[in-house]
């Protein structure tokens, strides 16, 4: 037992000796130190925190470490290469805790090394808004000669894309040719616009006269006015020219990255209004890219909100929101001026449309007048009329006719309706998207022949609109299967191609 005792004894006060040992050494070490220089818990040695490297500099530390361009940290955090540059060369300082908070989420800097807390969750109308990043990108697009597939020669496949174009061209002026035979060609035009747009997205079709390179900025302004106007038999020819022109061209400069942009949220739009929700999301996300690419911040937003209008139409009202929210946040959006603040409003005014159709009355309201008190701040100038349509008082107004739609309360649609003149609305299209809204309403309310009335001056405003638009086709079929049927209505059904 006395020796147990005593080779306890020497085990304790071995223990203590190795204490004292380590104790001098880490004194030892600490002397030795550079100054500016500290100890850890475990004797590695910590800068003092006067030593730690500037924001800036971990920025660019990091940056260089994942082998990322000032470019692409750009993107990655929505500011220009010049402007990274000036926050790591400390010319723009690092104060802001939202810029922080964007450099360490991008970089997976831990927020502990810029001295801020851990991220909370951000709630906006109870949805967390995640900052979304930049999409994988899509294998490089090429138009390049079509080769024979499934038995199909390409002399048929040049006579099926010419007989395309005729009917299309032809569409283009159903207004001078009159007649039962280029109403039924309205009727047509959906599907037309849909595979032009198609071809054009996939690379087909080049063997059709393209535009020259410096006339693409004037058609896609000729393009952008065919939809405002809704001709979309023009449209049908001149959009996917332009996207097969840009694409071949894309590779020479910014400039042309951002026209091909500008030219797919154009076919984004106009897939949304077509219920084509797959070459929607192809379109959507080409258009994200290329804005990215061409550092064109109002085009990258414009182009996220398509996105989540996508997303909601598939069901995902929380993404949708999400998206919708982090993009109106977006630092980028608010250095851009009145039209960075208009795109703000469009993105804000999107995510009440969501919070509507995810039953949510009262977040629709409180998103809606946030996007109303913006127009406000604008000074009632429309803003963005070939961007997202317009923004102004009376736009929103107009999104809170379908918003009320859609939270399933007529009554409070047609009260919005009543408060705008739809002659102070932008452009044809939003006139025509305001009568098939009353339209919609009347419906719900059991209001048949208002319905068909509302209807019908919708047609007389744009002819192409009504009779191409799948949402307006099934208002059509519901009212046929629904009760009597007048010869206003079954006129307006043959017209719109939609079988009694």
């Amino acid at each position: 037992m006395g020796a147990a005792l005593c080779c306890k004894d020497v085990c304790v006060r071995c223990k203590s000796a190795d204490r004292a040992s380590q104790r001098d050494y880490g004194e030892r070490a600490q002397s030795q130190l550079p100054a500016g220089t500290d100890m850890d818990a475990i004797g590695r040695a910590q800068p003092a925190p006067e030593a730690i490297a500037a924001p800036g500099e971990l920025v660019r530390q990091a940056r260089q470490a994942q082998r990322l361009t000032l470019t692409q940290l750009g993107r990655l955090t929505g500011y220009s290469a010049a402007q990274v540059s000036r926050y790591e060369r400390g010319i723009s300082p690092m104060t802001d805790i939202t810029v922080l908070r964007c450099f360490a989420a991008a970089l997976n800097i831990p927020h502990r090394a810029f001295g801020l807390a851990p991220p909370q969750p951000k709630l906006r109308h109870g949805q967390a808004t995640v900052p979304t990043t930049a999409y994988p990108c899509l294998p490089a697009h090429r138009v390049g000669k079509i080769q024979r597939e499934d038995g199909e020669g390409p002399m048929r496949r040049r006579n099926l894309l010419a007989n395309l174009a005729v009917t299309a061209a032809a569409a283009a002026g159903s207004r001078f040719l009159g007649g039962g035979a280029v109403q039924a060609d309205e009727a047509l035009l959906g599907e037309i616009l849909v595979a032009g747009l198609r071809d054009a997205m996939l690379g087909l079709g080049g063997n059709l006269a393209d535009p020259p390179p410096g006339q693409l900025p004037a058609e896609l302004s000729r393009a952008l006015t065919d939809f405002h106007t809704c001709r979309y038999g023009s449209l049908a020819v001149r959009l996917p020219r332009l996207i097969r022109a840009g694409h071949t061209l894309s590779g020479s400069g910014t400039d042309h990255h951002a026209l091909l942009a500008q030219s797919y949220v154009l076919a984004t739009r106009m897939l949304v209004k077509l219920d084509e929700q797959q070459l929607g999301w192809m379109a959507a996300d080409r258009a994200r890219q290329l804005a990215e690419a061409g550092d064109d911040v109002l085009t990258t937003a414009e182009a996220a909100r398509q996105l989540a209008v996508l997303a909601r139409k598939a069901g995902w009202n929380d993404q949708a929101m999400s998206i919708a929210l982090a993009a109106a946040d977006n630092p980028s959006l608010r250095s851009a001026g009145q039209a960075g603040t208009a795109e703000r409003g469009l993105l804000i005014q999107s995510a009440a449309y969501t919070a509507a159709r995810g039953g949510d009355r009262k977040g629709m309201r409180q998103l809606t007048a946030e996007a109303a008190a913006i127009a406000g701040e604008l000074g009632g100038t429309t803003l963005l009329r070939d961007h997202g349509g317009g923004f102004s008082p009376v736009t929103v107004q107009l999104h809170l006719i379908s918003a009320e739609n859609s939270a399933g309360d007529p009554a409070a649609a047609l009260s919005a309706a009543r408060a705008i003149a739809p002659q102070s609305l932008p452009s044809v299209e939003r006139r025509s998207r305001y009568y098939t809204d009353i339209a919609a309403a009347f419906a719900q309310l059991g209001r048949r022949d208002d319905c068909v009335r509302a209807l019908l001056t919708a047609e007389h405003h744009a002819p192409e609109e009504t009779h191409a638009r799948p949402a307006v086709k099934s208002l059509i079929s519901g009212l046929l299967v629904s009760g009597r049927t007048a010869p206003e209505l079954r006129g307006l059904a043959a017209r719109s191609g939609v079988l009694a």
